[in-house]
């Protein structure tokens, strides 16, 4: 049996952009990606604790220290900017692979969508 079990969270940033005109995805600063360890093209999760939104996408990479957090496509009209969110990502293992495992979970300053250090 396998189970989804979460893999990876970035907890609480603020969304900076929504764009409707592009074919969907959340596109995200590649130091969140590389910290939270999702891959550009993974699928993610992202809950809006401002309107009570769930939804579902694939991530893009953006650029470095930029603290971009943009929702393309259809998942624009799911969210304001200035809304704050969490994306988190799942993995499938066995029941004896979770009972050990330990997601990534990052808490960025939710004012820059910057990693906080120390």
């Amino acid at each position: 049996m396998m189970l989804q079990i979460l893999k990876s969270k970035i907890h609480r940033v603020t969304v900076t952009e929504a764009r409707l005109d592009y074919i969907g995805s959340i596109t995200i600063d590649r130091d969140l990606l590389d910290a939270a360890g999702i891959l550009p093209g993974e699928r993610v999760y992202i809950v809006d604790n401002n309107n009570g939104e769930r939804f579902d996408t694939y991530t893009i990479e953006g650029p470095r220290g930029s603290g971009v957090i943009c929702l393309n496509g259809a998942a624009a009209r799911k969210v304001q900017v200035g809304d704050i969110v969490i994306i988190m990502a799942y993995a499938f293992m066995t029941p004896e692979e979770a009972r050990t495992f330990t997601p990534a979970v990052i808490f960025p300053d939710t004012a820059t969508n910057r990693l906080v250090i120390g």
